[in-house]
């Protein structure tokens, strides 16, 4: 619950819309449970972003077992353990940039970020 009251927090001082603020929520709720179920536990840093636009970046890293097929992961509906497998998926699809990095035994780094309209 702490991540999405702080994601929040930020999504509202960027001035992301309602819309935008609650797909970010989203996504970082699906991203913090997937580090905490799969990562045994992890980090997030939130980041507010200023290019053309502005934007909220959020890192969520890791060191659990790390994901050993990222194409197979990135799957609708497929899934490691109990969920519906839309997780990551999903969570691609609602933001404006996404980035997964894992090695298998040294953990995961997803970063995903969500622009200003």
């Amino acid at each position: 619950m702490q991540v999405r009251t702080a994601v929040r927090k930020a999504a509202l001082a960027a001035k992301l819309g309602l819309v935008d603020q609650t797909k970010l929520v989203t996504a970082a709720s699906e991203i913090a449970r997937n580090t905490l179920d799969y990562g045994k536990g992890g980090t997030v840093q939130i980041e507010r972003i200023e290019a053309a636009k502005t934007g909220i970046r959020l890192t969520f890293q890791d060191q659990g077992p790390g994901i050993a097929n990222i194409d197979l992961a990135l799957t609708d509906g497929w899934t490691s353990g109990s969920g519906m497998g839309l997780g990551l998926s999903g969570t691609r699809r609602l933001m404006d940039e996404f980035q997964l990095a894992s090695k298998p035994g040294e953990g995961t780094t997803v970063i995903i970020t969500k622009w200003s309209r």
